[in-house]
């Protein structure tokens, strides 16, 4: 009898490991058990109702933009792919500032864009259509979790949903406007604009010299390990 409840017991321990990893990759995968990806179109949500003013449909009626407070930058995204673009999901930033701050534009990499003063980075979704509704910017957010659910990531150091933007670049918005639950304090940085400087400079730009972005540690888990990273950061506190 001893001998029959224990191999009952290690049985049952060996359903419970194929149910975690069975719900993990289901998460990972997007699938229904997928709570960062479902929590962050709530959080989303928030912040599209926060700033309405500074949401607007892009040009020619494909995806969706939110612009930064005073006008430095803005994060586009589309809820699927569009074969006539670059980019279906990317950030843009003036690029002033950077050239005021040493930028030579010509030795940017060949995945920056650079037109009429403004630096491009950003990403393509996977193939496939999003069955809902283009009709409204969070619908279009809908689709990007759908058909790119690999972009969107959650920082558990800021509290942070995020859409990665290829070579660290990213958009990234609080999950709670109100409160931090990494810090239990305030939320001051309700959304965030964040490059990746070393490819700017490598171009040639003084990160001290920028005007309007932040040259600061951001703390990120490289190869399963904490560490600090140096970004450049635009945050706007928008409640």
């Amino acid at each position: 009898m001893l001998k029959n409840k224990k191999v009952l017991t290690a049985i049952a321990a060996g359903v419970l490991v194929i149910a975690a990893i069975i719900f993990l990759t289901v998460e990972s995968a997007g699938g229904t058990l997928d709570v960062v990806g479902k929590r962050s179109v709530q959080s989303f949500d928030m912040v599209l109702n926060a700033i309405p003013d500074q949401v607007s449909k892009e040009d020619g009626g494909k995806g969706f933009s939110l612009t930064a407070t005073d006008g430095g930058a803005r994060f586009i995204w589309n809820g699927e792919t569009d074969e006539s673009s670059r980019f279906d999901v990317k950030l843009q930033a003036d690029a002033a500032p950077f050239i005021q701050a040493g930028l030579d534009t010509g030795k940017l990499p060949k995945d920056y864009e650079i037109n009429d003063n403004v630096i491009t980075v950003g990403v393509k979704l996977n193939d496939g259509s999003f069955t809902g509704t283009e009709e409204s910017a969070l619908s279009s957010y809908e689709g990007l979790v759908k058909n790119g659910r690999s972009l969107i990531n959650y920082h558990t150091d800021m509290d942070h949903f995020g859409v990665k933007l290829g070579g660290g670049n990213m958009f990234e918005w609080a999950k709670d406007l109100e409160i931090s639950a990494a810090t239990k304090q305030a939320q001051d940085k309700d959304i965030v604009f964040v490059l990746s400087p070393e490819p700017l400079i490598a171009a040639g730009v003084d990160p001290e010299k920028v005007e309007g972005w932040l040259y600061a540690p951001v703390p990120v888990m490289e190869n399963g390990k904490k560490m600090q990273v140096n970004k450049f950061l635009k945050p706007f506190n928008i409640q």
